[in-house]
């Protein structure tokens, strides 16, 4: 896909992410679609915030604890601060990460994505969730014989089915060696109040949301088999949170779930 296909009139969740975070590379459509959610959802750009922290935190113990260097992001969005290669790279520079995303944009700026440490290596794949196989027959600077992070952050609630989703995670899951983690999140309702969840679900029945949420029981399917790691499946802001955060938003504020889990 190049920048040619790119439509600006229709609203992209990487784009409007980049809006909630204050970025600068989203359109009128984005920012929109952005503000309306915000009208059903009012701290949005909070969770966008904690979920891009929680990251962050989760990519670092990877990296730091768990000794992972080998990373797949999918659904990695426009680039921003502190993406998952330069988290992992400061901790260890020899760690190779491949993005996957398919929004044109995305492809745009893959050069700010690919910029690694001499030591290490990044690549971009133009690949959606929804077809796992393409993304693994194009990981030739992985090694699927040593362990993996599989990042899947605020991406499966785009998926409406709960099938297809676990579909797809468990066909990349499976894929992986021992020792591979899964780091993954999810919008829910489960933390809100019962005025705030019928604004989220009328948003989503008049088409004004693409999010999809998960109870805990559905977002507990997507680590059967797998070893949590502590504390487990928690509100965002509640994985490991840093003492020294200036911003510690509340479960209802950050209505996301968010856990790792290691393949035994």
């Amino acid at each position: 896909m190049t920048i040619d296909r790119l439509d600006t009139g229709v609203a992209h969740p990487a784009r409007r992410y980049n809006y909630w975070l204050g970025g600068k590379d989203n359109f009128a459509a984005d920012r929109e679609s952005g503000d309306l959610l915000a009208k059903s959802y009012p701290a949005a750009r909070i969770a966008a915030r904690a979920n891009r922290a929680f990251l962050q935190r989760a990519v670092g113990y990877l990296a730091r604890e768990a000794g992972l260097r080998q990373f797949l992001d999918v659904g990695t969005g426009l680039p921003t601060a502190d993406n998952t290669h330069e988290v992992a790279q400061r901790i260890a520079p020899e760690s190779r990460i491949v993005y996957v995303d398919h929004d044109p944009m995305v492809m745009a700026h893959a050069r700010a994505l690919l910029t690694s440490t001499p030591e290490g290596e990044t690549r971009y794949l133009e690949e959606d969730l929804r077809e796992p196989q393409r993304i693994l027959d194009s990981l030739e600077i992985l090694d699927l014989s040593q362990p993996v992070g599989l990042i899947l952050v605020a991406v499966v609630h785009f998926m409406p089915s709960q099938d297809e989703a676990r579909s797809a995670v468990r066909a990349l899951v499976d894929a992986l060696p021992s020792g591979s983690h899964l780091v993954m999140t999810s919008a829910t309702t489960d933390f809100l109040t019962p005025a705030l969840k019928a604004n989220w679900d009328e948003s989503l029945r008049t088409g004004r949301s693409d999010v999809h949420p998960r109870g805990r029981a559905e977002f507990e399917q997507f680590f059967e088999g797998l070893d949590l790691v502590d504390p487990g499946i928690t509100a965002i802001s509640q994985w490991r949170p840093d003492p020294a955060a200036e911003e510690r938003p509340t479960p209802v504020e950050a209505s996301l779930f968010g856990a790792v889990a290691r393949k035994l």
